[in-house]
């Protein structure tokens, strides 16, 4: 089966408020595990990569081929976006050519004019080749320099203006964090998200998706959040599970160190944060 873009799974989803789980791979074990979370439950996925795991992986070729070839051997019937999540200019660019079917463009860090000339471009490029494409308003928060900032709330204006340039799908700012959230944290702006959703009308995202509770995922998603960011969770859950395992001594077992037995339990504890949060926005079972 090959890969599909976000658009029509995004927008089915924004019309019948349910969301898209986009979990994040790491490697072959996390590559495995998101994709039998998504067999399992019978629901189509947005499988992601960043620019740093695709560096460690070996590249956004490798990664690309490492998720079609596993698709393959675990007979994956259920729809699987190829996704390119927080690129620059050049790492959108290069993923258009190697064959991913969806990527986003980050240019939240450059002036807003240039941030918006940019994603035109990369629309351009990927829409010729049928590739869907997200891009980012304001800035997710996060931690820099110890520092944890509470994230910063998108301009609705700005939002409207980079809705405009033709991407699909739009990540913009309401109070959410990557990584651990914070014991102060207030949780999200939802007048500001409502604000957003009634002015741009399209698929919203929601990154930094791991740590927030889920009766307010659940409420977002009901204002027109299509794609909830799922990678610290997994790798909080991944840690822990194999922390216990060696803890409890199962590695010096017989052949306990053995890698398959080794990262079994973590391997595990990912299935079973995919499964529980596709639960949590709602999304249907492929007919």
């Amino acid at each position: 089966m090959s890969f599909v873009n976000a658009v029509d799974m995004t927008q089915d989803a924004y019309k019948n408020h349910y969301a898209i789980g986009a979990f994040n791979t790491n490697n072959l074990e996390w590559t495995r595990c998101i994709l039998k979370g998504a067999q399992e439950t019978n629901t189509p996925v947005i499988l992601q990569v960043s620019m740093g795991a695709a560096k460690y992986m070996g590249g956004y070729k490798l990664v690309m081929d490492l998720v079609a070839d596993t698709m393959e051997s675990m007979n994956i019937t259920v729809p699987v976006v190829m996704y390119l999540d927080h690129g620059n200019y050049e790492a959108a660019k290069e993923c258009i050519e190697v064959g991913f079917s969806s990527v986003m463009f980050d240019g939240h860090d450059l002036p807003f004019a240039e941030n918006l000339e940019k994603t035109k471009e990369i629309v351009k490029l990927a829409h010729a080749k049928g590739i869907s494409v997200e891009a980012e308003v304001g800035s997710i928060g996060g931690e820099e320099d110890g520092i944890i900032g509470e994230g910063e709330l998108a301009s609705v204006e700005e939002a409207k203006t980079l809705a405009a340039t033709g991407i699909d799908i739009l990540a913009a700012g309401i109070g959410n964090i990557h990584g651990k959230y914070p014991e102060n944290w207030t949780g999200l702006h939802f007048d500001r998200l409502q604000e957003i959703s009634d002015a741009v009308k399209m698929p919203l995202v929601l990154h930094g998706g791991s740590g927030i509770p889920k009766e307010q995922i659940v409420k977002a998603v009901k204002m027109g959040i299509s794609k909830v960011n799922v990678n610290t969770e997994n790798q909080v859950a991944f840690a822990n599970a194999t922390r216990a395992y060696i803890e409890s001594g199962a590695d010096q077992i017989g052949k306990g160190y053995d890698p398959r037995k080794l990262l079994a339990p973590g391997k595990k504890a990912i299935v079973d944060v995919i499964t529980s949060r596709i639960g949590w926005f709602d999304t249907p079972a492929v007919k």
